[in-house]
């Protein structure tokens, strides 16, 4: 914390369920109807905007009156700029944790479940009543805190992507997408050039999503990483055998010094990290991306000693 500054809360959050259906529906009347002839219960998605409404409310009055505020929500995450004194506490689901992490550079995050039982609690284990001491825990570096891994991607013009999960390079549209795939690892390296519906590349956090998914229906997955382990690990989706693209290298893991090295031998390739589609890098024909483990880490608040 700076010495002179005092520290800024940010918190984040996501739109409801209520706020999406009322945007798209224009009133909670039209919203019920809509829902109802789906079998659907507005009452439900109500009552879920009203804890999300409550643990903001919470978390707003946790904050000390001395303290600088800010607020941003999943949407503008792109466009809002944190500062190193900031203490970011996510409001939402996991996954909100994750889209928040690739934009900070070790400040500490709160994730806080405002639907207990909802969500599986991975990143967001504070309850909304906890967030007053533990933001007293951060300012007095008291708290408790777990290193976790992210994934870097770099384009050979020095674009640059970070996620906390797992970046995916593929089509666009998850077609198929040509390019030659080199893995470094190990003090050697492998070529193939393919065709597939894209690469994952995922942290340890990343292990208990989307990477878990894959690795199921793989008869040899490789060995998945600890979240707080500087290893990564990535999956090659649906690789196509034909007499021009392989499909034998398909999986791996990366340690800290190993790199995957994609070329792009097609059109339409983009990069995007932990879901958000639209903050994306765009490859053109001929264009290197480069993955590996990433220089800094998220910051994850898990109590107060």
């Amino acid at each position: 914390m700076s010495a002179t500054l005092a520290p800024r809360v940010v918190v984040v959050s996501r739109r409801s369920e209520l706020d999406e259906l009322l945007a798209r529906h224009g009133t909670r009347a039209a919203a019920a109807w809509y829902l109802k002839a789906r079998g659907g219960d507005l009452a439900e998605v109500v009552h879920r905007h009203e804890l999300l409404q409550a643990a903001l409310t919470t978390v707003a009055a946790a904050v000390p009156v001395d303290w600088r505020r800010g607020t941003v929500t999943r949407e503008d995450l792109p466009r809002f700029l944190f500062a190193p004194e900031d203490v970011v506490v996510g409001v939402g689901p996991d996954g909100l944790v994750a889209n928040v992490a690739k934009y900070l550079d070790r400040q500490p995050v709160i994730g806080v479940d405002p639907d207990p039982g909802r969500n599986a609690g991975v990143l967001v284990r504070s309850t909304p009543a906890e967030v007053a001491g533990l933001l007293r825990a951060v300012a007095a570096g008291r708290a408790g805190t777990e290193t976790r891994t992210m994934v870097r991607a770099v384009l050979d013009d020095g674009q640059e992507l970070i996620g906390l999960n797992e970046v995916y390079v593929g089509h666009v549209s998850h077609q198929s997408a040509r390019y030659l795939l080199a893995e470094t690892a190990d003090g050697r390296t492998r070529r193939e050039r393919q065709s597939s519906s894209g690469l994952v590349v995922g942290s340890g956090t990343g292990a208990t999503g989307w990477c878990a998914s894959i690795a199921r229906d793989r008869a040899e997955p490789p060995r998945l990483p600890a979240p707080d382990e500087p290893a990564l690990c990535w999956f090659v989706r649906e690789a196509w055998p034909s007499p021009a693209t392989g499909a034998g290298l398909t999986a791996g893991r990366l340690g800290a010094a190993g790199t995957l090295e994609l070329t792009a031998e097609s059109e339409g390739l983009v990069a995007f990290a932990d879901g958000l589609e639209a903050d994306r890098l765009a490859l053109a024909w001929g264009q290197r991306i480069t993955l590996s483990v990433a220089p800094r880490h998220l910051t994850l608040v898990t109590g107060a000693h």
